[in-house]
């Protein structure tokens, strides 16, 4: 799973671009101006960019190249119907690591979001692990002890907050914003709803109290103390 910036203008090309990425397992914040990708880029932080070359009010180029200035590293992929050899050596000059000419392909943009995805900062492979726990990420699977679980998205999605952030107590806030899409409020009760079934999930691979509540705080991810004596002994 990655968090997706999609910038497109167009919002007929916007919407099925952006329900292909959600499908293939990504949170999409999909916005249809450089102004507000201008804002949303202040504001967190992105594992790939997607970004059509011309926008209105701030271009794509303009935001690549801003992007870069500040020291981020994330893969940026263009979308434009400009084809030369000068223009695509504009993106790459601008920071660009990869171009895609309109009209846009689906399947061959989901391909290359999965090879873009490898050169992501938080790129650790296939799978996730910690200690015998492991989340197969192109299959949304849980695997322990020879046990093999099938999980929802979004529950999915929560495991590999946790998975990438082990031990670290994680605030409703930081969840809430690392799971839904810029735009989407989720209710009140969303977390805890989500971490009552990612629970269930979990129990079914006897790895339920794995989810520790810090009450006031969050949550934390780690793995029960009993059960890592009792496999070390």
């Amino acid at each position: 799973m990655m968090r997706i910036l999609l910038v497109e203008d167009d919002t007929e090309q916007l919407e099925p671009l952006q329900i292909a990425l959600n499908e293939a397992g990504h949170i999409v914040d999909g916005v249809d101006d450089g102004a507000m990708a201008q804002w949303l880029l202040s504001q967190k932080d992105y594992d790939l960019l997607i970004l059509d070359w011309l926008l209105p009010e701030v271009n794509g180029i303009s935001l690549c190249r801003q992007y870069r200035q500040t020291g981020k590293t994330s893969p940026v992929l263009m979308l434009t119907a400009k084809d030369t050899t000068t223009d695509k050596i504009t993106g790459l000059d601008a920071g660009a690591d990869d171009y895609l000419v309109k009209p846009v392909d689906v399947l061959e943009l989901l391909a290359r979001v999965r090879a873009l995805g490898r050169r992501s900062p938080m790129w650790q492979g296939d799978i996730l692990q910690l200690a015998d726990l492991q989340l197969h990420l192109h299959t949304l699977t849980l695997a322990r002890d020879g046990i093999a679980v099938e999980l929802a998205p979004r529950e999915f999605h929560l495991l590999e907050y946790f998975l990438r952030h082990p031990n670290h107590v994680l605030s409703r806030a930081q969840i809430e914003q690392a799971l839904w899409e810029w735009g989407s409020e989720p209710e009140s009760n969303a977390v805890t709803a989500l971490i009552r079934r990612l629970r269930q999930r979990l129990q079914l691979v006897n790895a339920a109290d794995w989810i520790e509540t810090i009450y006031g705080m969050g949550y934390r991810f780690r793995p029960s103390v009993e059960q890592v004596v009792s496999r070390k002994s």
